[in-house]
C-alpha cells in the first residue's frame, strides 16, 4: 500500500470515529449537507420526515461539534490546528557578567513577540500548517504588530480579540552569562478578560479544527469551560501548563485533555502534591496524571530529555545534543514539532523526537522562534535525531 493510501485510510478511520459521536439523525442530516452544501433545512426535513425545527436543532449541534461551520454549511478544512492562549511582547536581557543584586548590571537587550500559544502558532505557520490563532490583545501598537506579523505568515487571526481595557501582555527575562534564566517578570493581566463566554464567539472556529492547542495563560474558568465544551467535539485538545502556578488553573478532572505538555515541577503543582513529602518520579507523576483522565503526556526533563506516557506505557526520549545560544522558546518549539507530526498522523514517540529536534534548533538561535524554520529546514536536520 502506498503512503497516500495509508493517509486516506487513517483519515477515514479518524472520521468514522468522530461520526460515532453523532446520533443517527445527526448523521443523516450531515450526509445530506455533505452531498449538497446548499440544501435547505426544509428539504432536509422533507427527505428525512422530520420537523424543520428538529433539523435546525441538529444543525446547531453539528456546528457546535465542528462538523459544519456556521451559515451556509461550510465544511471544515482538513488538517488544521487552532492555538488559543498567550500573545506577549517579550523583552530579553543578557547579562555580560554574573548578576549582582541591588545595583545596575550591564546587559544586551532584545525584543520580540512571544507567548506560548503565539510561539507555537508561528512555529507551525513556518512549517506550513493551516493554522488559526485566538488570543486577546490590547488596542495598541504592540498588539497590532503581533497580529500583523502572524497575518504575514499566513495565520488566520480573524478571531483574535482586541480590547482597550488593558495593554498587550509583556514579559521580561533576565539571563545570566550562562544563558540560564535568572529572573522573569510578567504583566499578563489582560488574559483575565478572556472570559468563558468569549469561547462562545470563537467556538465554531475551535470545534472544526483537528487539534486545538491551549496554554494556561487563559483564566481558570475559561480553561474549565473549554474542557467541558470539548466533550462530543471532533477536535483533539493539547494543553501546556506554562508554569507551576498556572498549572493550578486546570481542573482536577482532566478527562478532556488528549495531550498534556508539562515538566515535573508543574506536574507536582497540578497534582497538588503535598509540600514536605517525597517528590514524585516522572513515572509516578505520569501515572497519577493518567488517573486524572489525561490520555497522553509529554513531560520535559530539560537536558535529561522527555518522558512520554500513553496507552503503550511510559518511555524516555533523549534530548538532541545542542550548542545553545538562548533557551527561550525551546519548550514551545518541542510542542510545535510534536503537534506538526501528530497532525500528519505520526505516532507520539516519533512526533516527540521531532519536537526535541526543533527545541534544540531553537536554542541554537537567539530568537524564540528559529528565523530559518521551514519544513525543508526541519527535514534537513532530521539526521541529528538518528546520529
Amino acid at each position: 500500500m502506498v503512503q497516500g493510501d495509508q493517509d486516506v485510510n487513517q483519515s477515514a478511520k479518524a472520521g468514522a470515529q468522530n461520526l460515532q459521536d453523532l446520533s443517527a439523525q445527526e448523521r443523516a442530516v450531515l450526509e445530506m449537507i455533505v452531498a449538497n452544501p446548499f440544501v435547505g433545512q426544509q428539504q432536509i426535513a422533507d427527505a428525512l420526515k422530520l420537523a424543520r425545527s428538529t433539523v435546525a436543532a441538529h444543525i446547531v449541534q453539528l456546528t457546535q461539534k465542528g462538523f459544519v461551520l456556521g451559515r451556509g454549511y461550510y465544511l471544515p478544512e482538513n488538517k488544521r490546528i487552532v492555538c488559543i492562549g498567550g500573545a506577549v511582547f517579550d523583552r530579553k536581557y543578557h547579562a555580560h557578567a554574573p548578576l549582582i543584586s541591588e545595583t545596575s548590571n550591564p546587559v544586551s537587550g532584545y525584543r520580540s513577540h512571544g507567548g506560548v500559544a503565539r510561539n507555537v502558532t508561528e512555529n507551525l505557520a513556518r512549517l506550513g500548517v493551516n493554522i488559526g490563532f485566538v488570543s486577546i490583545l490590547g488596542d495598541d501598537e504592540t498588539g497590532r504588530a503581533i497580529l500583523d506579523h502572524l497575518r504575514l505568515l499566513g495565520v488566520d487571526v480573524s478571531r483574535a480579540i482586541v480590547t482597550n481595557e488593558a495593554p498587550t501582555a509583556e514579559y521580561a527575562a533576565i539571563l545570566g552569562p550562562d544563558n540560564e534564566l535568572a529572573l522573569g517578570i510578567a504583566d499578563m493581566g489582560i488574559f483575565d478578560l478572556f472570559k468563558p463566554e468569549t469561547l462562545e464567539t470563537v467556538w465554531p472556529h475551535l470545534a472544526s479544527a483537528d487539534w486545538v492547542f491551549a496554554d494556561c495563560n487563559l483564566p481558570q474558568a475559561t480553561l474549565e469551560t473549554l474542557l467541558a465544551k470539548k466533550t462530543g467535539s471532533r477536535f483533539r485538545l493539547a494543553v501546556d501548563t506554562v508554569s507551576a502556578p498556572k498549572a493550578l488553573r486546570l481542573p482536577q478532572d482532566l478527562s478532556g485533555v488528549d495531550l498534556l505538555f508539562l515538566n515535573l515541577d508543574e506536574a507536582h503543582s497540578l497534582l497538588r502534591h503535598p509540600a514536605g513529602t517525597p517528590r514524585l518520579t516522572a513515572e509516578q507523576a505520569i501515572n497519577a496524571l493518567h488517573a486524572r483522565g489525561v490520555a497522553k503526556i509529554v513531560m520535559t526533563m530539560g537536558a535529561g530529555g522527555v518522558h512520554i506516557g500513553d496507552e503503550s506505557g511510559i518511555r524516555h526520549i533523549a534530548s538532541v545534543p545542542a550548542q545553545p545560544v538562548d533557551i527561550t522558546g525551546a519548550g514551545d518549539a518541542l510542542i510545535s514539532g510534536t503537534l506538526y507530526c501528530l497532525l500528519d498522523r505520526k505516532e507520539l514517540p516519533d512526533a516527540v523526537r521531532t519536537g526535541t529536534l526543533l527545541a534544540t534548533l531553537t536554542t541554537e538561535s537567539d530568537a524564540s522562534v528559529h528565523p530559518d524554520l521551514s519544513a525543508h529546514f526541519l527535514e534537513a536536520n532530521l539526521h541529528r535525531i538518528r546520529d
